[in-house]
């Protein structure tokens, strides 16, 4: 009986996914021309002219020696938090590690 019902369920499967089917022939394949005939709809238009974004260009650019340091002075802060970081967390391990082999 159960043999019977995968059998008949199966077939349903297969029909309905028969059915989901939109195209007439199979056998043709996708062409380019479907695919890019929405490109070239919305390309129109469109110089092939690079354009300068004149308020997009940032005027003062350069960087000064004091900027330069104190971006040196944050990074070697954020260097040293990571150290103590790492420092404390390897603490911590230790300390687990200690606590299991007490245990056992």
């Amino acid at each position: 009986m159960k043999k019977f019902a995968y059998s008949l369920l199966a077939g349903a499967g297969a029909l309905a996914l028969t059915a989901c089917g939109g195209a007439d022939d199979a056998s043709i394949e996708a062409e380019a021309d479907t695919v890019e005939m929405p490109a070239d709809a919305a390309l129109e238009g469109v110089s092939e002219d690079a354009i300068a974004d004149t308020e997009a260009m940032i005027e003062d650019t350069a960087v000064t020696d004091e900027d330069a340091n104190e971006a040196a002075d944050a990074a070697a802060d954020v260097a040293a938090a990571a150290e103590e970081a790492a420092n404390a967390a390897n603490a911590v391990g230790n300390a687990v590690d200690a606590a299991e082999n007490a245990v056992n």
